[in-house]
């Protein structure tokens, strides 16, 4: 049976922890102390056995578990030299696609769109003493507007780098993920962000390496 294991990564952790001690310390927060590093591996995966790899040359669009599109914008290009560079770093050796490399690399970015409703059926009846019809000059009167109702929705997006075992793809009969790195936060699809975002994925991951 495979193992996942995981590991996450705060860059505000020093923030999180003053929680007690601040007001309001997530209004004080940049973008980077704001970005959360999740990664998963495989513990049965030996990471050293692999030599080569290959990222793909465009970055999957995913919105709502669909895949949209692929894109290769200066933030784009920028999370794949970063990945490159970093597994490089580590030891293994860059080919191309066609050259049947050991690991596949794949790079997304991760919309999703929540959507709710907001209901506020006694808002106005709920505050008498407040806002009464006494208070206009309209004492006996009724007062309401039959409730509030409101639809909202919020749009979260993620990156995700994903190493694909292809080496032993023939062997099982199907391709495995051995790692997944996810960044979560403000502002992390800016293209001087990308390397060290990337950056502190691997370091968080010591054990990826030839």
């Amino acid at each position: 049976m495979k193992n996942v294991i995981l590991t996450i990564g705060v860059a505000a952790a020093s923030v999180l922890v003053l929680a007690g001690c601040t007001k309001d310390p997530l209004k004080n927060m940049t973008e980077e102390e704001s970005r959360i590093y999740i990664t998963n591996r495989d513990s049965t995966a030996n990471f050293s056995s692999y030599a080569t790899f290959s990222v793909s040359d465009s970055v999957a669009v995913i919105n709502n578990n669909k895949l949209e599109k692929k894109s290769l914008t200066d933030a784009d290009a920028a999370f794949i030299n970063a990945t490159k560079a970093n597994l490089q770093s580590r030891g293994y050796t860059l080919v191309t696609k066609d050259q049947h490399p050991d690991l596949g690399i794949n790079i997304s970015r991760v919309y999703n769109t929540y959507t709710g409703i907001v209901s506020y059926p006694d808002y106005w009846g709920g505050y008498p003493g407040i806002w009464d019809p006494w208070y206009w000059g309209y004492p006996g009167y009724g007062y309401g507007w039959g409730g509030f109702y409101g639809v909202y929705s919020i749009k979260e997006g993620a990156l995700s780098i994903d190493a694909l075992d292809l080496k032993n793809a023939a062997a099982d009969k199907k391709i495995k993920g051995i790692w997944n790195g996810l960044i979560r936060g403000s502002g992390i699809f800016r293209p001087g962000a990308g390397e060290s975002q990337i950056k502190a994925l691997f370091d968080q991951s010591p054990y990826f390496k030839k």
